[in-house]
């Protein structure tokens, strides 16, 4: 009689150590810079949910999915700053270093953004 549940275990030296296996990630996941930055927030921060999702097999799904809603996020919250601040293509044309300048300001806010709404909350 096999029961599916039961755990096989390996010896060494005096301990016999569970032999676990755990569930396979998505394959082709792949993470960018906003799911990196929300892994290592969980692994930091979040230990007890980082290692329910790791032994899930759902910690790559989770980290893939807050990626796509950062990028998302990001690239809207770009546009959107630029277009209130009126930062256009004629600007950049007259003068670059005030475009330079501008664009980092909105991109260094808009990454605050992201990182504290999505990434580390």
């Amino acid at each position: 009689m096999s029961n599916k549940n039961t755990i096989s275990y390996r010896r060494v030296g005096d301990f016999n150590i569970p032999k676990l296996i755990l569930p396979p990630e998505e394959a082709g996941v792949t993470l960018g810079k906003w799911g990196m930055l929300y892994k290592d927030y969980l692994l930091k921060n979040k230990k007890v949910l980082f290692t329910t999702l790791l032994t899930q097999g759902r910690l790559y799904q989770q980290c893939a999915e807050v990626e796509k809603q950062a990028r998302e996020m990001y690239d809207t919250l770009i546009e959107q700053m630029k277009e209130a601040e009126g930062l256009t293509e004629q600007l950049k044309e007259e003068n670059q270093m005030e475009w330079v300048c501008r664009i980092q300001n909105i991109e260094a806010r808009a990454k605050y953004v992201v990182t504290t709404e999505l990434i580390y909350n």
